[in-house]
This record gives C-alpha cells, structure tokens and sequence, in this order.
C-alpha cells in the first residue's frame, strides 16, 4: 500500500537518497559519486528546505520511496537559492580537495558555484516547475500520476498558470511518463529535453 503524505523535516535525508539512485537517467547514480549528497543539494533538499510545502511523498510499508518537489515561482526560487542555499555550499566544496571527489562529483559542485537556470521563455510561459523520481519498486503501479496530479491541485489553487520540467534526454522512460500526462515537448538539445503543460486560466 502506497500512501501520499506531506513533507515533514525528518524527510530530508530521503530526498537526498531518492535523488541519488535514481540520477542516472533513472538508474542509480551511487558509482558516479562519491559524495552521496552533491546531486540531491541541486534536484531535491533545497525544496524540502525552502518550499515544503510543495513536496509531496509517496511512501510505502518500507519507508518513502518517491517524490515531487517544486516551486510555483521558478524566478523567485533562483533568487531564493542565491540568498539562503548556495552560499553555504559553495563554501563547503572550496574546502573539499578535489582528488576526494569523481568526474561528476566535480561537474554537479560546478553547476552550485555557478548555477544554470531554465530556459527564459519556458519560464515566462510556464512560471512553476517540478522534479519527481520513484524507487523501482514503486514504478508502474501510478505513484507518479497521483503525485503529479496532487501536485497539479496544489499549483492551480495556488493561481499557478503553467509547469515546466527538464528530463535527461536519456531517460526515455520519464519522457514517455511527462508525454502521457499532458505536456507539451517544447525543445531539447542532447542532454535535455524540456515539456510544458497550461493549466489555464
């Protein structure tokens, strides 16, 4: 039995294992790192941080096994990000020795110091954006379609007027999901593919 529960503190250090086993295109991505956190400070504990509010858990008999997160405003988010989150990061790794950390451990350390941001007129059209990942053992039982669509409740009752997302242009698993629930591809490029869905007015 899988259950649907709000975020509560003690959640964090799901957020940061969830999004590390599934960060390779959906697969583990433990052998890529060695710092267990370095991904889950980019795609999943700065909203269960920031914005609790916006994450919602899908947990089962053997503890939480999956995610949403997200931001109803992805430009005051950044900016949010920019006062409260990075600073104490970036911090951290200017003190880490670089032979500790992997390839990507770099790369992901890279894009905290200097973060990337979503596409300008995806943002524009589509203000709020959201990440979700699943443990295997929950997949293909509609655990992601209930999150998203309590996620959806949330942003319209909130007068949110789109969503936005990024999927690694690798996982075709995911992009089939975001394609079947109602989003729109709008562009991509070889690592991205970026989707889009209006929830009116």
């Amino acid at each position: 039995m899988v259950a649907l529960r709000p975020y509560r503190p003690d959640d964090l250090e799901a957020l940061y294992e969830i999004c590390l086993v599934t960060g390779d295109a959906g697969n583990d991505a433990s052998p890529l790192h060695n710092d267990r956190k370095v991904i889950g400070h980019l795609y999943s504990a700065p909203y269960g941080v920031l914005e609790p509010e916006q994450v919602i858990l899908a947990e089962d008999e053997q503890g939480v096994a999956g995610y949403i997160v997200g931001t109803f405003d992805s430009d005051g988010f950044a900016a949010r990000l920019e006062r409260e989150w990075w600073p104490a990061l970036r911090q951290h790794y200017a003190g880490v020795p670089a032979s500790e950390l992997t390839e990507t451990d770099r790369q992901r350390i890279g894009a905290i110091v200097e973060p990337s941001f979503n596409p300008p007129g995806i943002v524009a059209r589509y203000p709020a954006h959201i990440h979700m990942n699943l443990l295997p053992r929950l997949r293909g039982q509609r655990v992601g379609s209930a999150l998203l669509e309590r996620w959806i409740i949330l942003a319209r009752a909130a007068g949110v007027r789109g969503i936005h997302l990024g999927a690694n242009a690798k996982n075709t698993g995911s992009i089939a999901f975001w394609t079947r629930s109602g989003f729109e591809p709008l562009q991509s490029n070889d690592r991205t593919v970026w989707f889009g869905m209006d929830l009116g007015d």
